[in-house]
């Protein structure tokens, strides 16, 4: 029998139940996480959960420069949907957009000085918001534990995908 066919005839691996408690407990945080963290800014700065790390990334770059496509990984959204959403912030004058110096094909999206200052400007809300609901409810011992099992999944994901 084939591999293949091997794989199909197979009974597929199905969750206990505490691996479905863990799993379902999970997709809930992933779920509510971003909103809770969204109201804080939408009501403190006017700015989506989406704006506000676009900011930050472009923030951390050399330059507060990074090219589109690279911020667009970065942000975990398609090139259209950032394209978009840069427009928008365009024209609150945070970030301008202007061709790759080391190659005209690609765009670079910039932080403007007034995107840094608002930039920072929500910072505080935000982190206190972050501490608020995730940080200060774990132990270090669990916040290390958390970033060695997501360093572990998010490597078995690039390594499916590459």
């Amino acid at each position: 029998m084939s591999a293949t066919r091997e794989s199909e005839v197979r009974e597929p691996r199905w969750l206990d139940s505490d691996q479905r408690a863990a799993w379902r407990g999970f997709m809930k945080l992933l779920q509510r996480l971003p909103t809770a963290l969204e109201s804080q800014l939408q009501q403190d700065s006017k700015l989506s959960f989406i704006e506000y790390h676009v900011l930050a990334h472009l923030s951390d770059q050399p330059g507060r420069r990074m090219r589109m496509s690279e911020l667009a990984v970065l942000a975990n959204t398609e090139l259209s949907r950032l394209s978009h959403m840069v427009g928008r912030l365009e024209k609150r004058g945070f970030v301008r957009r202007e061709p790759d110096p080391h190659n005209g094909r690609y765009t670079q999206a910039i932080l403007t000085e007034a995107g840094y200052t608002y930039l920072a400007g929500a910072a505080p809300g935000h982190v206190a918001r972050v501490r608020d609901v995730f940080i200060d409810v774990l132990t270090p011992d669990e916040l290390r534990t958390l970033h060695r099992i997501s360093d572990k999944v998010l490597a078995r994901i690039e390594h499916a995908q590459g």
